[in-house]
């Protein structure tokens, strides 16, 4: 690390440095996200160093050993192996780094609310490493206010240095989908990003103007570039609540809600999503309640937003209702149950949040569970309830008498009916799609009941 003071640097040196290798950057918290800003870094020509408090986690990232989900991400950090290192020691990582990006997330407890202490945690060694001309970017979902009312005060006090004047710290959501990162980073998106000041924010922008080709966005300050991440999670939220609501409408009138939403869609003003079983993932379901506490605080009552998160937390509930009409049909009083897809979308092994867990939990009392999912190796959750998950679609579905398509993997996409009954080995089946994988629903094989949200049943 070169004794770089960001703040007085060109914009031109600022990216000199990047390119040469000169700027050396900590990434804190080396999950979903922080692995994928550390191979884009990488890729930009700086040095990395990795921080996340899981020792044996690092240890296998310095020994890439680590499977990614993001294949790409797991390969850029293989092939720069060379320019970067990993830590516990989040103090002596930002003491080497003249760019500490923090991705540690904010947590969302059991009574709704945001946990802090992971995200102080981070702030706080940082703070203790904290050098006259370095840069702290703050890339975590967090509540509008964080930066400045959580994060600067910590490292002021800490530090004993003046934002603006000795240091610059800026707020930069990600916006990443797990899989194709690196892309979304460097290609598809602008970097959005708001400084606490104009020093700040022109050198946060100058260097990761440098990495995204879309350039960026200088936002007024970081309370508003926190608010556009939630703002962008909230409203995909409230579009998947209208979609679900339409969808249970539609099966109760008897119709395909794929047929009516790719029609409604073709008005250009119209970007209806499509419904499933549930929101799942570390983000869109915790977005709205970081703005509802915000809300909170400023005396505001956002009854849309609550709304909505109540309808899309209702979805696992309404799949396990159809689950057990299915049961209903088939006159069997305990059935066996295939769950396929235990991740909260497709092609991923990303289990946080997903509505597959909320589905077994409301079934596992009466009806015996297996869960197939072809990413996910190991689930401390369903290994705690007793449930056995497995990687063979085969052994899955054996002797199943209801199969649930909870998560849309590719992998499904190409099962039929009649190559579901037949690997059940059962004469009679019921099938519950919340995802519309199947195509062949409209005719089913003998034997075969079809429920789905958002169509209507289906049987021979």
């Amino acid at each position: 690390m070169g004794n770089l003071n960001l703040l007085l640097m060109s914009n031109e040196d600022l990216v000199n440095a990047l390119r040469s290798g000169s700027l050396t950057v900590s990434v804190y918290g080396m999950g979903y996200v922080g692995t994928a800003i550390a191979a884009v870094w990488l890729r930009a020509g700086a040095r990395v160093i990795g921080v996340d408090v899981d020792a044996e986690k690092i240890k296998k990232l310095d020994a890439c050993e680590l499977k990614l989900s993001d294949r790409q991400v797991e390969e850029e950090l293989r092939r720069l192996k060379d320019r970067i290192s990993y830590t516990t020691d989040g103090v002596e990582a930002s003491r080497l780094s003249n760019v500490k990006i923090v991705t540690v997330p904010v947590y969302l407890g059991k009574d709704k609310r945001p946990i802090f202490d992971s995200f102080k945690a981070s702030i706080e060694n940082i703070a203790r490493g904290l050098k006259v001309g370095d840069l702290v970017i703050i890339e975590s979902s967090v509540p509008p206010g964080t930066t400045m009312d959580v994060a600067l005060p910590i490292l002021e006090r800490i530090s004993g240095l003046r934002v603006e004047r000795d240091y610059a710290l800026a707020y930069s959501p990600e916006r990443i989908y797990v899989g194709r990162a690196i892309a979304d980073i460097e290609e598809r998106y602008p970097k959005v990003i708001g400084g606490v000041g104009p020093i700040s924010s022109r050198v946060a922008s100058t260097l990761y103007g440098a990495i995204a080709r879309k350039g960026t966005l200088i936002l007024s300050n970081p309370t508003a570039a926190e608010f556009e991440k939630l703002a962008e999670g909230a409203y995909r939220d409230v579009n998947i609540a209208l979609a679900n609501e339409l969808a249970q409408l539609a099966r109760l009138l008897g119709l395909d809600f794929d047929e009516i939403r790719e029609a409604a869609n073709s008005q250009p003003y119209s970007n209806i999503h499509k419904p499933g079983p549930g929101v799942g993932g570390s983000c869109i379901p915790v977005y709205p309640y970081f703005l509802m506490y915000a809300a909170e605080r400023a005396g505001f009552n956002m009854k849309l937003v609550q709304t909505a998160r109540g309808i899309n937390e209702y979805a696992p509930a309404y799949v396990a209702e159809l689950i057990k009409t299915a049961a209903g049909e088939l006159g069997v009083s305990r059935p066996r149950v295939a769950v396929l897809g235990l991740a909260f979308r497709g092609n991923v092994d990303d289990t946080r949040l997903s509505p597959s867990y909320d589905i077994i939990n409301y079934l596992r009392g009466s009806m015996d569970i297996i869960v197939h999912d072809p990413y996910v190796k190991f689930d401390k959750t369903l290994e705690e309830w007793g449930i056995r998950l497995t990687n063979s679609i085969e052994d899955a579905l054996k002797g199943a008498n209801i199969v649930v398509i909870a998560t849309d993997h590719s992998d499904y996409g190409g099962l039929t009916l009649s190559r579901i009954i037949q690997l059940t080995g059962l004469s009679s089946i019921a099938v519950v799609d919340s995802r519309h994988m199947i195509k062949d629903w409209r005719n089913p094989p003998p034997g075969v009941v079809y429920l789905a949200v958002g169509r209507p049943t289906a049987k021979a």
